[in-house]
């Protein structure tokens, strides 16, 4: 997975952040699942792309702002006139388990790929180094969309370029339609190198009984590089004719797991862009989402651990 000439290109959605805060006040930042493992991908040092929508409006600007100064290339951050950026609101119980209520059904990010100016994020994403998408990432886009997404994926497989996919399913992104998601995520499967799942996530969707079925449904799509992520519980790594299970890092302090598999994503894909094998990937994993979870919000600050 190394090619120093290129970038990865990471496609989805950045939204507006509204947490509460011990004191009951809400604080505003920026996340969306595939953004926050840019981010954590550029402060690794991977050259790092972010392919998304955004509005023309102060709240789009300072998205992009914070992007940039995280080191992540804005080029592929579209602006749509007169539109606005989604958003979200997360609150945590007592355990750091959060809640989700989203503003986005007219955010600009939907139409990425229907946009006069996608085929900029086209080419792109044929010349990348790697491409990462979510389940999330899917659930955005209409069936046009879907078709030209997958379609440039499986161009830029063909050109050399590496597709790593986090299945995180959210039923609310799907309208409960889970048949059409079903047929959406086995198109993608087909195209998918590298596959990040979470088994709670593969569980509901495809009814998995275990992290080994996980893995066995996956391989027969023909994904070479598998790691099942679970929780507190350890990661099954699948790869090169193996599997492995990897421990995670305790936490007994944990305040807020927004973004732990999302800091996982880029702790592995880093490590593994730098030559790691896939079990010394996932305890870098581990040990990024281990540090994340101490933090509240999706994005912890950028002097509170390395990815390294």
């Amino acid at each position: 997975m190394a090619d120093d000439k290129k970038r990865v290109v990471a496609i989805g959605e950045v939204m507006l952040e509204m947490t509460r805060g011990g004191d009951g006040r809400f604080g505003m930042a920026c996340g969306g699942d595939t953004f926050n493992t840019a981010v954590y991908l550029a402060r690794a040092d991977i050259d790092v792309a972010y392919a998304t929508a955004l509005g023309d409006d102060p709240y789009s600007d300072s998205i992009v702002a914070m992007a940039a100064a995280e080191g992540i290339k804005t080029d592929l951050m579209l602006r749509v006139p007169g539109r606005l950026p989604g958003l979200y609101m997360i609150e945590n119980d007592k355990t750091g388990e959060r809640r989700f209520r989203y503003w986005r059904s007219e955010a600009p990010a939907r139409d990425l790929f229907e946009l006069g100016c996608w085929n900029r994020v086209a080419d792109a994403m044929l010349h990348a180094r790697l491409i990462f998408f979510s389940g999330i990432t899917l659930s955005l886009y209409s069936n046009t969309s879907l078709g030209r997404l997958l379609a440039i994926i499986e161009m830029a497989r063909q050109q050399g370029a590496k597709v790593a996919f986090d299945g995180n399913f959210r039923p609310h992104g799907w309208k409960g339609d889970l048949p059409r998601t079903r047929t959406v995520f086995m198109e993608a499967l087909k195209r998918v190198d590298v596959a990040l799942p979470t088994f709670d996530d593969e569980a509901v969707l495809w009814g998995d009984p275990s992290p080994e079925a996980t893995v066995e449904r996956l391989q027969a799509f023909g994904i070479a590089e598998i790691v099942v992520k679970n929780g507190p519980n350890s990661a099954l790594v699948a790869a090169g004719g193996r599997q492995e299970f990897v421990a995670p890092v305790e936490v007994t302090d944990a305040v807020d797991t927004t973004a732990a598999g999302d800091s996982f994503n880029a702790a592995y894909i880093a490590a593994r862009l730098s030559g790691e094998n896939p079990a010394a990937a996932a305890a870098a994993g581990h040990k990024l989402a281990a540090e994340k979870v101490r933090h509240r919000g999706a994005i912890m600050p950028r002097n509170a651990a390395a990815v390294h």
